[in-house]
Protein backbone atom coordinates (compact mmCIF):
# COMPACT_ATOMS: atom_id res chain seq x y z
CA UNK A 1 0.00 0.00 0.00
CA UNK A 2 1.55 3.34 -0.75
CA UNK A 3 1.94 5.79 2.00
CA UNK A 4 -0.33 8.37 2.07
CA UNK A 5 0.19 12.06 3.11
CA UNK A 6 -1.09 13.40 5.92
CA UNK A 7 -3.19 16.33 5.82
CA UNK A 8 -4.50 16.74 9.58
CA UNK A 9 -8.10 17.76 10.69
CA UNK A 10 -8.14 21.54 10.41
CA UNK A 11 -6.81 21.52 6.45
CA UNK A 12 -9.27 18.83 6.02
CA UNK A 13 -11.64 20.90 7.34
CA UNK A 14 -11.36 23.78 4.90
CA UNK A 15 -12.13 21.49 2.04
CA UNK A 16 -15.53 19.67 3.77
CA UNK A 17 -19.01 21.14 4.65
CA UNK A 18 -20.41 20.05 8.09
CA UNK A 19 -17.54 18.07 9.19
CA UNK A 20 -15.71 18.83 12.46
CA UNK A 21 -12.67 17.95 14.47
CA UNK A 22 -12.90 15.25 17.00
CA UNK A 23 -11.98 16.38 20.17
CA UNK A 24 -9.19 14.10 21.28
CA UNK A 25 -7.58 12.69 17.89
CA UNK A 26 -6.87 14.03 14.31
CA UNK A 27 -10.10 12.86 12.86
CA UNK A 28 -13.15 14.16 10.80
CA UNK A 29 -16.96 13.41 12.30
CA UNK A 30 -19.90 14.26 10.77
CA UNK A 31 -23.67 13.02 11.45
CA UNK A 32 -25.82 12.22 8.93
CA UNK A 33 -30.03 11.89 8.88
CA UNK A 34 -32.39 10.29 6.63
CA UNK A 35 -35.48 10.04 6.41
CA UNK A 36 -35.88 6.16 7.75
CA UNK A 37 -33.75 3.26 8.42
CA UNK A 38 -33.86 2.19 4.82
CA UNK A 39 -32.40 5.26 3.27
CA UNK A 40 -29.31 5.03 5.92
CA UNK A 41 -28.60 1.72 5.52
CA UNK A 42 -28.94 2.49 1.80
CA UNK A 43 -26.19 5.15 2.24
CA UNK A 44 -24.10 2.89 4.54
CA UNK A 45 -24.39 0.72 1.79
CA UNK A 46 -23.23 2.40 -1.03
CA UNK A 47 -20.96 3.65 1.24
CA UNK A 48 -19.65 0.02 2.13
CA UNK A 49 -18.52 -0.48 -1.13
CA UNK A 50 -16.91 2.21 -1.51
CA UNK A 51 -14.55 1.94 1.20
CA UNK A 52 -13.54 -1.78 0.08
CA UNK A 53 -13.18 -0.32 -3.54
CA UNK A 54 -10.18 2.15 -2.31
CA UNK A 55 -8.87 -0.14 0.83
CA UNK A 56 -10.11 2.83 3.47
CA UNK A 57 -13.17 2.37 6.20
CA UNK A 58 -14.98 4.58 8.13
CA UNK A 59 -15.71 4.54 12.21
CA UNK A 60 -19.28 4.31 12.38
CA UNK A 61 -22.55 4.11 13.96
CA UNK A 62 -26.27 3.56 12.73
CA UNK A 63 -29.36 4.32 15.06
CA UNK A 64 -32.66 4.51 12.81
CA UNK A 65 -32.36 7.21 10.57
CA UNK A 66 -28.75 8.73 11.69
CA UNK A 67 -25.42 7.55 10.38
CA UNK A 68 -22.39 8.96 12.57
CA UNK A 69 -18.95 8.76 11.03
CA UNK A 70 -15.63 9.18 12.30
CA UNK A 71 -12.71 9.84 9.47
CA UNK A 72 -8.84 8.78 9.96
CA UNK A 73 -5.76 7.32 8.90
CA UNK A 74 -4.62 4.77 11.42
CA UNK A 75 -1.69 3.86 9.81
CA UNK A 76 -0.99 7.38 9.44
CA UNK A 77 -2.10 8.49 12.73
CA UNK A 78 -4.17 11.19 11.41
CA UNK A 79 -6.34 12.49 8.48
CA UNK A 80 -5.42 11.93 5.52
CA UNK A 81 -6.64 12.77 1.46
CA UNK A 82 -7.94 9.48 1.68
CA UNK A 83 -10.23 10.65 4.52
CA UNK A 84 -11.16 13.47 2.80
CA UNK A 85 -12.05 11.96 -0.59
CA UNK A 86 -14.10 9.08 1.20
CA UNK A 87 -15.12 12.27 3.61
CA UNK A 88 -16.59 13.80 0.06
CA UNK A 89 -17.97 10.65 -1.76
CA UNK A 90 -20.24 10.61 1.56
CA UNK A 91 -21.33 14.00 0.96
CA UNK A 92 -22.22 13.54 -2.55
CA UNK A 93 -23.86 10.82 -1.70
CA UNK A 94 -26.15 11.98 1.28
Amino acid sequence: MKRVQRVGAASALLLLEGWAAAKDRDALQKSYVFKNFSEAFAFMTRVALQAEKIDHHPEWTNIYNRVDVTLTTHDAQGVTERDVALASFMDQLA
